[in-house]
């Protein structure tokens, strides 16, 4: 057991008036008690908790003061496997080809991640890498990027002159019978009705015939 100072004592009073966490107010009444001259079985007694509560917060205070009693923040990225930095300068390396038009793999991005940390990951780790920094999944590209404007305004005329020159006066859209099929529907009058399993087992009255 540390024996506290007459200024850490001051420090401790004072800080237990202030408005913060009662957890916090707790563990700084749990030392106060000990410098009073009360054993932790009846200090645990006395605040209503458990020995081991008491003896983490004079443990706690013993090595790293005031600040040791505050409420640790809960959530976070305790788990993280690289830095909010680190990720934007691995980033930035395929940034300069995304920026130039070319396709990210993300494949080629989780190597050079697993690289980074030093051992293997899933893809939903990286998934979430890229989402955390604001990139968007991977969508086709609206229009090739050596694309011909002329090209395509030739081949658009030569198509509209071929429609134009047709016998029909207009575009055909395929053969009748794909028309027909194209639009059956699920029952046709014109059509005899689909024989059912074991319909022909059945008579007009609705029984079985007799076994012979």
């Amino acid at each position: 057991m540390v024996k506290c100072t007459k200024g850490q004592i001051r420090c401790l009073k004072t800080a237990l008036r202030w408005k913060g966490h009662l957890e916090q107010r707790q563990r700084i009444q749990m030392v106060l008690l000990r410098e009073s001259g009360m054993t932790q079985p009846a200090i645990a007694e006395a605040m209503g908790v458990s020995l081991s509560t008491v003896n983490r917060a004079h443990m706690a205070y013993d090595h790293g003061g005031l600040n040791a009693l505050k409420r640790k923040p809960s959530g976070g990225r305790k788990r993280e496997n690289m830095t909010v930095a680190n990720e934007k300068a691995l980033l930035a390396r395929f940034a300069r080809a995304a920026g130039a038009g070319e396709l990210l793999n993300i494949h080629d991005l989780k190597a050079a991640y697993e690289k980074a940390i030093g051992h293997e990951t899933s893809k939903s780790t990286v998934y979430n890498l890229l989402s955390r920094h604001g990139w968007r999944k991977l969508m086709p590209r609206p229009f090739h990027p050596k694309r011909s404007i002329a090209a395509q305004t030739s081949f658009k005329k030569s198509v509209s002159k071929c429609c134009e020159e047709s016998p029909a006066g207009g575009r055909q859209m395929g053969s009748p019978l794909a028309h027909h099929v194209r639009r059956r529907s699920s029952f046709r009058s014109d059509e005899p009705p689909a024989t059912v399993l074991g319909s022909h087992r059945r008579q007009a009255g609705g029984c079985l015939p007799a076994d012979s």
